[in-house]
């Protein structure tokens, strides 16, 4: 098995894979600095919960778009799973090519989902993750990364609003009944919710014509994309693993066996 660990801004979400088969994921805070020994822990704990034990785990991939957690993070995987990492920088081969201005502006993240979504779903594929932003990432028919829109993530745009505006409250981030609300919490609501789908829409709408690619899939995935998804006929798929399954895509074309650390 091998453990897959995505570091985004918000959580850090690591997933298990026996082959192609996820057979856990959970997820940890990011924000909250740590040790490597509080990561090595809870990495430890998590996966005995999960009734899998650390000796099962041949290798480890990490994707990152929080550098400052790195050293600790990838002492963990050394030190508690005695495993040297795979890390996804420049230069890891990904199945996908980067052809904007400056190919190293775009985060390992994007990069993964990009690579699964084509692999997954064919191309042309516009790729849209809803997390702390929202990221709207096209590939053409040929594996090509050939643009990206990057926006405001729903969490963005309501911590904005209670942070920003003394007498607004901290709410729910979920669809409310209708868009007709009738006091605040509703209305936050509702203007987060239909915001962003207006905003997926539109851009969706736009990228599509400008590229004049043809037919292209659309593929979204995030912790709340669901939301969005759900009310909108412009996604094609939803898929909440993309990431995941990108990483052990994208694993297993480093064609090595194991990064298990020999003993001496």
């Amino acid at each position: 098995m091998i453990i897959t660990i995505d570091v985004g801004n918000t959580n850090i979400t690591v997933g298990v894979f026996n082959g192609d088969e996820i057979v856990a994921s959970f997820r940890m805070t990011t924000k909250m600095p740590r040790t490597s020994d509080e990561y090595g822990m809870l990495l430890t704990n998590l996966l005995e919960q999960n009734r899998i034990h650390c000796d099962e785990i041949q290798d480890a991939i990490i994707a990152s778009v929080v550098p400052n957690v790195m050293h600790s993070l990838e002492g963990a995987v050394i030190k508690y799973l005695n495993i040297r990492p795979i890390v996804i920088e420049p230069g890891t081969k990904t199945g996908i090519r980067i052809v904007t201005e400056n190919p190293r502006q775009i985060g390992a993240d994007r990069i993964v989902d990009a690579a699964a979504a084509y692999e997954i779903y064919g191309g042309p594929v516009l790729v849209l993750d809803f997390g702390t932003a929202t990221t709207y990432d096209l590939v053409d028919a040929t594996g090509a990364f050939v643009s990206g829109v990057t926006a405001p993530g729903i969490r963005i745009s309501a911590k904005a609003l209670w942070e920003d505006a003394a007498k607004l409250p901290e709410i729910e981030i979920k669809k409310p009944d209708s868009i007709l609300a009738k006091e605040t919490i509703t209305s936050m609501q509702a203007g987060l919710v239909y915001g962003q789908i207006g905003q997926t829409e539109y851009i969706v709408r736009h990228m599509k014509e400008e590229a004049n690619l043809g037919e292209i899939k659309v593929v979204a995935t995030g912790g709340l994309g669901r939301i969005i998804a759900s009310e909108t006929s412009m996604i094609d798929v939803y898929d909440p693993n993309l990431t995941l399954k990108g990483m052990n895509l994208i694993y297993k074309k480093q064609n090595r066996k194991s990064g298990r650390i020999k003993q001496s």
